[in-house]
């Protein structure tokens, strides 16, 4: 998804696999490959300057945050455009391999470099394209229909969309005429209404009077993404008094064809609701139909259209900093005990850089997976979390931890399960976590449909019983867990799903991530390095002790569309008295 200048990459890796090899000891395919363009951008951004800049806290122009240049808008005023930004720093190489070999958290997310501070995403989807995008002017329904989704609140008391029936939409602005929209479903992304566009109401006006086809409304087309202008409410008649449906909570926007595919819109589903039942003079109600063309119908009716869309998302590289200084006479007289200071010191540094990596890459884990868990319940209901308790209760909310794009706690409503009718043991209740592990591995599969989930991420406790019941045997399940105790990263595999111990988690901490590592090209998170460790020494002016400082600049993007279906989080909550170890 990034786009990098054209290199050699067999060169390239030929020349770096064998010295990150034997640097660090990796021998993975996919990290020696990624590694290996990054030293070679290294090398070039090296090779450019050997000076170094420092910042020394006083009236010097800085660069700035990272900007794209303007546009000169004719080709003799370069001059008076503004400049964009962008600088290659000196850096030490030998660092930033030890940072990423270090960094497990790489381990979970694809690797892709970037050869300056900032860059571009480039995402390709289709869209059901078509439809009815002129303005006033009546019904076209021989055009091919044209596929929305908004968000919308029902109203207190009003009935579920019903698939097949026609609604009606208004605009915001008084005055414009309402839209016809036939329901086909809800989105399995984020549980969006999906409507097919009929077009704009030929005849029927309200009694209120104020309210008609009027000649300045807007498309359709216009409609769509418009916060101004769009969608106001939803109704089901189109004459009389309105009977309000429910009120639209955002723009309109197009249905991708991927992710929310429409079933029928390469048949003959949609042509049928435009056809009278000769017999009945009722159209027929078979929307959700996957049934092909009759040859009369096929070769007489117009092709449904998918268009082709891209979209691009700029990604500026972020910074992690951190400075430490010795004395001399610590660099003097550490020398006694074989110990080199200042060596001493950048490892300290490098654990503190790592430490942060670590955390953040598996904090927007977590916060991706909690979206999806709160996404799936809102949809399907489907809970993978579970209340284990001695007695039967009422089910429970359970907060998952901080979601996407808020700090406010989300939760999810949870059964709870009675463990107390017979045959249940400590065992048993353990196996039951290897059973949630495997579901939210086939859940990603399906709902992301890029495969299944390969890694997850739970902390000390919950891995203990994990290594606990590894080889359960009434119902055995495929895994090549490890009991070895103070594993600190993976432990092993259950289901195919690598199980990684996060020791900053705490002990008693029983939530799990579910996650699936894409290859870049997927959605999900990206880790895009532009300098991984940047590594300056310095000799203070006043007591001529050395300084040194680290800085690591990178991107840890969410890319594609709906990154959060490549991931899950779910809780285990025990009560009565029950335990996983």
């Amino acid at each position: 998804m990034y786009a990098n200048h054209l290199i050699n990459e067999a060169e390239v890796q030929r020349t770096w696999a064998p010295i990150i090899e034997e640097a660090t000891g990796i021998t993975e395919k996919s990290k020696l490959s990624w590694m290996s363009k990054y030293c070679h951008y290294h090398n070039l951004n090296e090779s450019v300057y050997n000076t170094v800049h420092l910042n020394p806290n006083m009236n010097v122009p800085g660069m700035g945050d990272p900007t794209f240049p303007g546009a000169p808008t004719t080709l003799d005023a370069f001059t008076g455009q503004a400049a964009g930004s962008g600088d290659r720093p000196f850096s030490l190489l030998p660092l930033a391999m030890q940072v990423a070999a270090q960094t497990v958290g790489l381990d979970l997310v694809p690797v892709v470099p970037m050869q300056g501070p900032m860059g571009v995403l480039t995402y390709l989807d289709f869209v059901y394209a078509g439809g009815i995008n002129a303005a006033a002017g009546g019904l076209q329904s021989t055009a091919a229909p044209l596929m929305i989704k908004a968000p919308l609140t029902l109203d207190t008391g009003a009935p579920d969309l019903e698939v097949g029936r026609v609604y009606y939409a208004d605009n915001a602005a008084a005055g414009d005429a309402p839209y016809e929209l036939t329901f086909v479903g809800l989105s399995r992304i984020d549980g969006y209404p999906i409507f097919r566009v009929r077009g704009l109401v030929r005849s029927g006006v309200y009694a209120q009077g104020a309210e008609s086809q009027a000649a300045g409304a807007i498309s359709i087309a216009q409609a769509i993404g418009n916060t101004t202008s769009g969608f106001n409410d939803l109704y089901s008649n189109n004459t009389g008094a309105k009977t309000v449906v429910g009120t639209w909570d955002g723009p309109a926007e197009l249905v991708k064809a991927l992710e929310d595919h429409v079933t029928g819109f390469s048949g003959d589903a949609f042509e049928q609701n435009n056809r009278i039942d000769a017999g009945t003079g009722v159209a027929f109600p078979t929307i959700d139909s996957n049934n092909p063309y009759e040859r009369g119908y096929g070769e007489s009716t117009p092709d449904n259209l998918l268009g082709l869309s891209l979209f691009n998302k700029s990604v500026a590289a972020m910074t992690y900093q951190v400075a430490a200084a010795v004395t001399r006479e610590q660099v003097q007289d550490l020398k006694q005990f074989g110990i080199d200071a200042v060596a001493q010191v950048e490892a300290v540094l490098v654990n503190e850089l790592t430490q942060s990596i670590n955390k953040l890459i598996l904090d927007r884990i977590f916060r991706l997976g909690v979206t999806n868990a709160v996404q799936v319940e809102a949809v399907t209901g489907t809970v993978l979390s579970a209340i284990y308790d001695t007695a039967a209760g009422a089910p429970q909310a359970v907060v998952l931890g901080p979601g996407n794009t808020s700090n406010a706690s989300q939760s999810v409503v949870v059964p709870v399960t009675n463990v107390a009718l017979g045959g249940e043991t400590q065992g048993t209740l353990q196996r039951r976590i290897l059973t949630k592990i495997l579901a939210a591995s086939n859940l990603i599969a399906t709902r992301g449909r890029r495969g299944p989930a390969t890694f997850a991420v739970t902390g000390g406790k919950m891995a203990t019983a994990i290594q606990d019941v590894a080889g359960f045997v009434p119902y055995p399940l495929s895994n090549t867990v490890n009991q070895a105790g103070g594993s600190l990263y993976p432990i092993g595999a259950v289901a195919g799903v690598t199980i990684y111990v996060d020791p900053n988690r705490d002990f008693d901490d029983l939530r799990i991530a579910i996650g699936r590592k894409g290859d870049g090209n997927s959605p999900g998170l990206v880790f895009m390095p532009y300098l991984m460790a940047e590594s300056v020494e310095t000799i203070a002016e006043g007591t001529m002790a050395p300084k040194i400082a680290v800085k690591s600049r990178f991107a840890l993007v969410e890319a594609g569309f709906h990154p959060q279906t490549m991931y899950y989080t779910l809780d285990i909550q025990l009560q009565g008295g029950l335990d996983v170890i």
